[in-house]
């Protein structure tokens, strides 16, 4: 549990920090759009290196981002053999027996492993330089053009903000129930699948129970403080887009513009 980063805001002094949220969200769905662009490895070696300098720009230690991938090692390994089994176009590079590894097979799996893990460096570099409120105020000024559709932006906002600010303390909180679990002899690791089912249940239900009584207690004390849904709601902070953010923005938009031209004009 301890190895899930996702949400954890890392209080820092580095450039990174200072940068208005609205242009950090904005930078992060161009790099995600970026990624999906077929510009092959040359174009995923850049992407690395842009969000390895931002990384080293935020003071964040290389660890810290290895410790979020971690969890996503057993996915990639599942699909590794998902596509071992059902891609047969290429070249034989192994066989094991009436299993023949194609070469098409691991590059594409090599491809997928790479999409997610600069996805995820991308997402951690941006929840962990980012203060929750900032990260609320930030999306609802992005979302604030579409309120003449009917849009809820200040809604949507806090919602986002709120799942983002309670991932860390869900994961504090079943690391502790299983510790709970744990000492009163329930083996989360061991045994049948039967058994295993059982221990996961005493696990997930009292996780739920806290959970609800958290999103009780935060309903209360929001209306305790007078908040309304819907009502225009003055500011004590004010954004205000600076020289460095739009220099963030603007290299985003140039690797965008790298890999498009990599994809379909090299």
């Amino acid at each position: 549990m301890d190895n899930i980063t996702l949400g954890r805001y890392i209080p820092l002094d580095s450039p990174v920090h200072r940068l208005d949220p609205r242009a950090k969200i904005g930078a992060m769905l161009l790099m995600l759009i970026a990624i999906f662009i077929p510009a092959g490895w040359i174009g995923y070696a850049i992407i690395f290196a842009v969000v390895t300098f931002m990384v080293f720009l935020s003071k964040l230690s290389f660890t810290y981002i290895w410790k979020s991938m971690k969890p996503m090692l057993f996915m990639l390994v599942f699909l590794l053999i998902i596509n071992v089994l059902v891609v047969h176009t290429g070249t034989v590079w192994l066989e094991l027996g009436p299993i023949k590894v194609y070469s098409d097979a691991v590059i594409q799996t090599l491809y997928i492993v790479v999409r997610l893990l600069l996805m995820i460096m991308i997402t951690t570099c941006l929840t962990a330089t980012t203060k929750p409120l900032d990260m609320t105020l930030g999306i609802e000024d992005l979302l604030q053009p579409f309120e003449k559709i009917g849009v809820p932006s200040h809604e949507i906002a806090m919602l986002i903000s709120i799942a983002l600010r309670f991932i860390p303390d869900l994961i504090d909180e079943t690391g502790r129930i299983m510790k709970a679990q744990e000492s009163r002899g329930v083996d989360l690791k061991e045994g049948k699948l039967n058994e295993k089912i059982m221990a996961i249940l005493s696990l997930i239900v009292p996780l739920f129970v806290s959970a609800f009584q958290r999103a009780e207690d935060l309903a209360n004390a929001m209306e305790a403080r007078g908040y309304q849904p819907g009502v225009r709601r003055t500011r004590y902070k004010v954004l205000k887009l600076k020289g460095p953010d739009y220099l963030l923005l603007a290299g985003a938009v140039l690797v965008l513009a790298c890999m498009i031209w990599l994809a379909y004009f090299k």
